[in-house]
């Protein structure tokens, strides 16, 4: 039980972005996805009324990268590079210079918001589907 506290501290002490990466990982690690409940409700929501698949379907959101002028294009490498974890200087510009792509995939609301003012403080334009 320890050990179970002990990871529920450290876990409390990452950020939503760092949250969001460690969900990213572990499904990839596990094979699994954590927006399978998601799409069984969204499944069932059609029976029960048309406001809960909508609702539904607003809980995640891509964040796409969609152009950046060509002066801003070292302010948008720094940017990706925050808003995704783990990207290297070459795939982050690969990313920017291939727009539109998408930067984050299936992130929560306030994870793609926070990405998209980043991005958009950079220069870049960005939208959020």
């Amino acid at each position: 039980m320890a050990d179970i506290n002990n990871i529920v501290e450290e876990l409390s002490k990452l950020t939503v972005l760092e949250a969001a990466e460690l969900v990213k990982a572990l499904e990839t690690k596990w094979g699994v996805t954590a927006a399978a409940p998601v799409a069984v409700a969204a499944a069932a929501g059609p029976a029960g009324g048309a406001a809960a698949p909508a609702e539904a379907a607003k809980d995640t959101f891509d964040v796409i990268l969609v152009s950046v002028p060509a002066d801003k294009k070292i302010g948008a490498i720094k940017a990706v590079r925050e808003v995704k974890a783990g990207l290297g200087l070459a795939e982050a510009k690969a990313l920017v210079e291939g727009a539109p792509k998408p930067v984050l995939e299936g992130a929560p609301k306030v994870d793609a918001e926070a990405a998209k003012k980043k991005l958009e403080e950079a220069g870049a334009k960005v939208e959020l589907k």
